[in-house]
């Protein structure tokens, strides 16, 4: 696959299909995250792969949990605005989270990833993003997530056996499957509108009206 294909099309694939991922994808997956950078060389990360439903279905309960908090308290002011003022975008995205929380164990395929002695997250999320690529390039869709180590950290860790006197954190679940929708660029602001020059508020002399990669007519649609 092309870089570039990659780096435009890699975003948040909630729904997906139960159908299973072959090994050979998974370990794609966690070989890739393997070799981001990683501050010290420390490589301070341990990944915990969930296929099991008899796990699924208490770190399940456990999101859906976490994710009634997020919309409560977090997230409460901007679905609420969203509704008063129809904002379309946020309201998908919120059909969205709200499916994956609802269709946990469907979802053929969770790391939960874990890190220590990485307090900005610096180490751990270069290696998640290297794993989403890597599971895009092989046709697979991911969502990183944050919401279950954020509200039911002690839960998960019960769950799935992590010690807790190691200073390990959760620092993400990602879900992984075959998406049931369409890949596709996101829309996104310009670069040229988030970018300052030199100093903040210095705005550069270019701008972007495009994305610099375009996808191909029919692109994803079969």
């Amino acid at each position: 696959m092309d870089l570039n294909e990659a780096l435009y099309t890699t975003r948040a694939m909630r729904r997906v299909k139960p159908d299973p991922i072959p090994e050979e994808a998974v370990k794609a997956m966690l070989d890739a995250a393997i070799r981001a950078p990683s501050g010290g060389n420390n490589q301070n990360w341990r990944f915990v792969t969930v296929t099991d439903p008899a796990l699924k279905a208490p770190l399940g309960d456990l999101y859906r949990d976490a994710w009634k908090i997020l919309q409560e308290t977090v997230y409460k002011k901007s679905f609420e605005r969203a509704e008063a003022v129809g904002d379309t975008q946020t309201k998908r995205i919120r059909s969205s989270s709200a499916w994956l929380a609802e269709n946990f164990e469907t979802v053929p395929l969770w790391v939960f990833v874990f890190s220590r002695n990485d307090p900005s997250g610096a180490s751990i999320y270069p290696g998640i993003w290297n794993m989403m690529l890597a599971a895009r390039g092989v046709g697979i869709g991911t969502c990183l997530t944050t919401i279950a180590g954020i509200f039911k950290s002690d839960e998960v860790f019960e769950v799935l056996g992590v010690p807790t006197d190691k200073g390990w954190t959760n620092s993400a679940a990602v879900s992984a499957g075959y998406p049931l929708g369409r890949w596709g660029t996101a829309q996104r602001l310009p670069a040229n509108e988030v970018v300052f020059s030199e100093r903040w508020g210095s705005r550069p002399d270019w701008t972007i009206d495009e994305p610099l990669w375009m996808e191909p007519e029919n692109y994803g649609r079969h």
